[in-house]
């Protein structure tokens, strides 16, 4: 018996949900889940270096409710804010090429 719901292309599904990549509906989830994804990197990021929301946002100047609009996937940080944040964490980013 074949099961019904194995994902065998999740490319496919996210076509069928979302339009094909270039599309506005398409590029508009990307957007989502880039700006979701950065947010967990870096509250992982924040609670392994044990500091609060508070303790980052005053490092850099800004609102509490920012870090957390950020954690939070609701919007994307700036790269340079991206990189302070980055900084006051005490992590670095390398940029490597691939093949």
């Amino acid at each position: 018996m074949q099961n019904k719901n194995k994902i065998n292309d999740y490319g496919a599904v996210l076509d069928q949900k979302y339009g094909k990549p270039g599309t506005d509906e398409r590029n508009a989830f990307d957007e989502e889940a880039y700006a979701f994804y950065t947010g967990q990197i870096l509250l992982d990021a924040r609670k392994e270096a044990k500091m609060t929301q508070q303790e980052v946002a005053d490092a850099l100047q800004v609102s509490k409710s920012y870090i957390s609009r950020i954690e939070n996937g609701i919007i994307m940080p700036s790269v340079a804010t991206f990189y302070k944040i980055v900084n006051v964490l005490g992590l670095r980013v390398d940029l490597v090429k691939l093949a």
